[in-house]
């Protein structure tokens, strides 16, 4: 049984170590696309200075028009760009969320997995009355137990609690 435990234990760190590489990955995949939109941001931004800039050298009604019309050209663009990385990001940031649940849940069952050890004399008083078992009825124990001192009986229950062996 014990070595099913070092299994268990095994299988679930290797779970976690998967879901931390997927977070590494996808942090990754967050932090890419960040910067090509902050790269297409700045070619708008370039691109409608200019445009700014040439009314000013030009003069006339069909620059400030052809400005406009550009300006609006750039705020479709602009808009729509927005939207694609809001979708992408919306996805990713919901991925990253199932990856952190199912981190958590596979903490926990680590944890609850977690080796639970008890001294060799209470091992030993169990392993002669043929207790086995995750868990231990309370009265097969009291009956185990009855050989010995309160204090000891006492000391012997708080160490398997402890151990969570008995509640």
């Amino acid at each position: 049984m014990n070595e099913e435990m070092v299994k268990q234990m095994m299988e679930a760190a290797e779970r976690l170590a998967a879901a931390s590489e997927t977070l590494d990955r996808v942090l990754g995949k967050l932090d890419a696309q960040q910067e090509m939109l902050n790269a297409k941001v700045d070619r708008i931004v370039a691109a409608v200075e200019e445009t700014m800039a040439r009314p000013d050298e030009q003069g006339g009604d069909g620059a400030i028009s052809e400005g406009s019309r550009v300006s609006h050209g750039q705020d479709e663009l602009e808009a729509r760009a927005s939207e694609g990385a809001r979708a992408s990001q919306a996805d990713l940031q919901r991925r990253v969320e199932e990856l952190e649940k199912s981190n958590a849940n596979l903490k926990a069952q680590a944890a609850r997995l977690a080796r639970k050890t008890i001294s060799p004399v209470v091992a030993a008083l169990i392993g002669k009355n043929d207790i086995e078992g995750e868990r231990m009825d309370p009265a097969v124990l009291n009956k185990t137990l009855a050989s010995l001192s309160v204090e000891q009986r006492v000391a012997v229950k708080a160490e398997l609690a402890r151990a969570g062996v008995i509640e």
